[in-house]
């Protein structure tokens, strides 16, 4: 039993089917108080998100389950708890966020709520636990992931983690585009990728995705969990299909986002091999998200991967002509992808911190 300090309590969300529903107001007080809490660590709007397009990504499914809780202090929400446990393969992985607002840090909530996180997993039989944090630049030591690529500040989320006996797997970028400088780059290097991807065509859609590209996506969106560099996390193979890759677009659909892929195809075989993800959220003045980048391994050489980047941001001026930059996330040892998002002119902003920690059996 976990004893949370005196005047806090954890109090299990309900997900709500509709934002009309009896508990969605519980929901959209989570979403504000998440907002409130990337914007303390960051000192950025780029992850604010409304409640009613966050709602349908929490929707429940078959490939994995997802908990949340409410940290309340003196009735007033003032953090959350989330767990997601994948059920693909045999994978023993759980992964887990804990985000409190500045104001209450130090006061013994955050290593309560970890010991809850560590009872869920023991109850599911859980024992690789993996957890990403962001870590703003900030003077003073540093820490070294062990494959050798970026680092991050020791600060509060690292010590919090290395405190409870985690190491730091992999460090990613987070990386933005200004998209108010960057159009005669992006044309430029569309036309040199365009030469160089002699034997490909570049097609592209809106969510939900057309019958006809389907079962490519699902193969392209399968491959993202074993050909992207993910260091010693454990990440679980993932079986994707036609109807996963519904699941996956009515998620957008429903939540009023669009979400536009490119993808690069090989005119002989027919067959996807590379794919960039753009997405922007119900204000189309707001900041665009490069999502899942790919380019097969058996296609790699042929600059699909900066055919497919630049084909989409040359497509977005028409879809979102008012939004001001496109943010991405990439892992630091990744340094093609890393390559083609410095030529086209992305620039690192911060750093995100992959943790991980096995429990005794």
């Amino acid at each position: 039993m976990i004893t949370a300090p005196a005047g806090i309590a954890f109090r299990p969300l309900v997900i709500p089917k509709s934002m009309d529903a009896p508990e969605a107001a519980d929901f959209a007080e989570m979403v504000r108080v998440r907002n409130i809490v990337y914007r303390q660590i960051s000192g950025r709007d780029d992850n604010d998100i409304t409640a009613d397009e966050l709602l349908p990504f929490y929707q429940p499914d078959e490939y994995e389950l997802r908990f949340v809780w409410t940290v309340v202090k003196d009735d007033a929400v003032v953090g959350r708890i989330g767990i997601d446990i994948p059920l693909e393969g045999d994978s023993k992985a759980l992964y887990w966020l804990i985000e409190l607002q500045r104001e209450v840090w130090g006061q013994g909530i955050g290593s309560a709520a970890y010991e809850f996180v560590e009872q869920v997993a023991r109850e599911h039989g859980r024992t690789v636990l993996e957890s990403w944090a962001k870590h703003p630049e900030a003077s003073g030591p540093r820490l070294d992931p062990p494959t050798g690529f970026g680092s991050i500040p020791l600060d509060h989320a690292a010590r919090f983690y290395l405190s409870k006996g985690y190491t730091l797997e992999q460090v990613e970028r987070f990386s933005a585009l200004d998209l108010s400088t960057s159009r005669d780059t992006v044309d430029r290097l569309l036309a040199e990728a365009t030469e160089a991807a002699q034997g490909y065509r570049v097609v592209e859609w809106f969510a939900p995705t057309p019958p006809e590209w389907a079962d490519g996506y699902a193969q392209m969106k399968a491959r993202m969990s074993t050909d992207a560099p993910s260091a010693g996390l454990d990440m679980p193979e993932e079986t994707w299909d036609a109807a996963r890759i519904a699941k996956h677009d009515e998620q957008y659909t429903a939540s009023q986002r669009v979400i536009h892929v490119t993808a690069a195809q090989h005119i002989a075989s027919g067959q996807l091999c590379a794919f960039n993800e753009l997405v922007i959220g119900k204000d189309r003045t707001g900041v665009t998200h490069q999502e899942d980048t790919l380019v097969l391994k058996e296609h790699r050489g042929h600059r699909l991967g900066l055919l497919v980047k630049c084909a989409g941001l040359v497509a977005w001026r028409d879809i979102a002509p008012d939004s001001p930059r496109v943010i991405t996330y990439n892992a630091e040892e990744n340094r093609p992808m890393l390559s083609i998002n410095e030529a086209i002119g992305f620039t690192p902003v911060s750093y995100e911190g992959a943790w991980k920690k096995v429990l005794d059996d």
